[in-house]
C-alpha cells in the first residue's frame, strides 16, 4: 500500500527531527555529524531550489491568468478590497498581540548587554531611512519585466502581471491566445509542482534535521524569555485568531482548514520561505481546500509578497525587546511608529540583499534604536523564522477562504452555500 503524501511528509518531518538530534548527540565534531549535515544541506538546497525554480513561471501565470478570470467574473473590484482589507486587518492583529505581549511580559529587561557584546562584535548593519526605503521599495515595483522574471523579484512579477491580466480582459477577443497560452502555461507549470511534491518528504526531512542540529542552546536558553514571548504571541495568532476570522466569517471549521493546509504549513515551517512554499500554498487552497483558480491565483501570489502576519508581529516584539535591552521607555506614540513601519516592512523590500534584516533595521531606526542591536536577533532569527513563515502562509490560505466568500456574499446578495 502506497502512503498518501500527507503521511510521509509527516514521517520526513519526524525522521528529521529525530536525525538532528542524533546529530547534537554526536558532537559537531563527529565525522557522521559532518557526513550527515553535509548530505542535508544537500538534499535540502535541491529542495528549495526545485521550489524556486518553479516560482517565478507559477506567479506570473497565475496572476495573469487569474485577474483575466475575475474580470471575466465582473468580481475584480470585490476582490481586489476584500483581499486588501483582510491582508491589513490580519497584520494589524498581529502586531498588536506581538506588542501587548510584549508591553505584558516586558522579554529583555533584566538581560545583560554583556552577554551580546561577542555576537556585536564586527557586525554592521545596513542602515536606510524610511525614505530611502520608500524610495527603493516603489522603485523596485515597476521595472523591466524581464529583469524581473530573471532576478525572481516576485513583487514586481506580481505587478506586470496584474496589468498584463488587466490588458488580457480589455483586449477581449482580440488577445484570445495568449490567454488560452497562459492558462496552458498555468497547467503545465502545477504539473511540475505535482512532480516536486513527491520529494517534499525528504527535503522537508534534510531541512529540519539541519535546523535542530544546529541551534545554540545556551544563547537560546538566554534569550529564553523573548523566544517565549514570541513563539507564544506567534502561535496564538496563527492557532486560534486566524482560525477564529475564518470561521466567523466563511464558517469552515479549524480543524478541517488545518487538514487541508498542512502539506503547506509543514513546508513553510521546513523552508522558512513564503515564496518558496507558494506553490505547495496553491496546491492545497485549491485541491484541498476548494478555492477557486481565479481566486486562489490572484490571492496566493499577492499573499506571498505582501501579507505578512508573522514577520509583522515578530518585527514589532523585537522592537519592543531591544528597547528593553538598552533600557528605553517606548511611549504609546513611539509605538504607534512601531507598528506602522513594522506594517511597511513587512510587506517586503524587494531589490534589497538580506531584506529582513534591512526592514528590522528601519523599524528599529524608526524610534532611535541601535540598528547594531540587530546582532543579538541573527543566532535565534533561523528558529523563530520557521514558526512565522508558517503562520504567514497560514495567513495567506485563510485569506484566500475569507475573499472567496467575501467576493460571493457581494455578487449573489446572499450568503452562498
Amino acid at each position: 500500500m502506497r502512503l498518501s503524501l500527507n503521511i510521509q511528509i509527516f514521517l520526513g518531518v519526524a525522521a528529521g527531527v529525530l536525525l538532528g538530534l542524533m546529530f547534537v548527540a554526536l558532537g559537531p565534531d563527529s565525522p557522521a555529524t559532518q557526513q550527515g549535515l553535509f548530505l542535508s544541506g544537500l538534499a535540502g538546497n535541491i529542495f528549495i531550489d526545485l521550489l524556486k525554480m518553479i516560482l517565478v513561471p507559477l506567479v506570473f501565470t497565475s496572476i495573469a491568468v487569474g485577474v483575466a478570470n475575475l474580470r471575466v467574473h465582473q468580481q475584480m473590484h470585490r476582490v481586489w478590497i476584500s483581499t486588501l482589507a483582510f491582508f491589513v486587518l490580519s497584520m494589524a492583529v498581529a502586531m498588536l498581540l506581538g506588542l501587548a505581549a510584549s508591553n505584558l511580559f516586558e522579554p529583555g529587561k533584566n538581560l545583560s548587554l554583556d552577554l551580546f557584546h561577542d555576537a556585536m562584535r564586527g557586525f554592521s548593519a545596513k542602515q536606510m531611512s524610511f525614505s530611502e526605503f520608500t524610495t527603493s521599495f516603489f522603485h523596485g515595483l515597476f521595472m523591466n519585466p524581464f529583469t524581473a522574471l530573471a532576478q525572481g523579484n516576485v513583487l514586481a512579477i506580481v505587478i506586470f502581471a496584474l496589468f498584463l491580466g488587466i490588458a488580457l480582459v480589455i483586449g477581449g477577443e482580440r488577445y484570445r491566445n495568449i490567454l488560452v497560452l497562459l492558462q496552458e502555461g498555468l497547467e503545465i507549470t502545477l504539473r511540475m509542482v505535482g512532480w516536486i511534491m513527491r520529494l517534499a518528504p525528504l527535503g522537508i526531512m534534510a531541512l529540519l534535521a539541519q535546523l535542530v542540529a544546529k541551534q545554540d542552546m545556551a544563547l537560546l536558553t538566554s534569550l529564553a524569555k523573548f523566544v517565549a514571548v514570541v513563539l507564544g504571541s506567534t502561535l496564538l495568532h496563527g492557532f486560534i485568531v486566524l482560525p477564529l476570522i475564518l470561521y466567523i466569517i466563511t464558517r469552515v471549521p479549524p480543524l478541517r482548514f488545518f487538514k487541508g493546509a498542512r502539506e503547506a504549513l509543514v513546508t513553510a515551517f521546513a523552508t522558512s520561505s513564503s515564496s518558496a512554499t507558494l506553490p505547495v500554498t496553491l496546491r492545497c487552497v485549491e485541491q484541498h481546500l476548494h478555492v477557486k483558480p481565479d481566486i486562489a491565483g490572484f490571492v496566493i501570489p499577492l499573499g506571498a509578497t505582501m501579507n505578512m502576519d508573522g514577520t509583522a508581529l515578530y518585527e514589532a516584539s523585537a522592537a519592543l525587546f531591544i528597547a528593553n535591552l538598552v533600557g528605553v521607555e517606548l511611549d504609546l506614540a513611539q509605538q504607534l511608529i512601531v507598528f506602522f513601519t513594522a506594517m511597511l516592512a513587512a510587506v517586503g523590500a524587494p531589490g534589497i540583499p538580506n531584506a529582513g534584516m534591512v526592514t528590522m533595521v528601519m523599524v528599529l531606526q524608526s524610534v532611535g534604536l541601535p540598528a547594531e542591536a540587530i546582532a543579538i536577533l541573527l543566532p535565534i532569527d533561523r528558529l523563530l523564522d520557521a514558526f512565522r513563515t508558517m503562520v504567514n502562509v497560514e495567513g495567506d490560505m485563510i485569506g484566500s477562504l475569507v475573499v472567496q466568500k467575501l467576493a460571493r456574499l457581494e455578487n449573489t446578495g446572499h450568503p452562498s452555500h
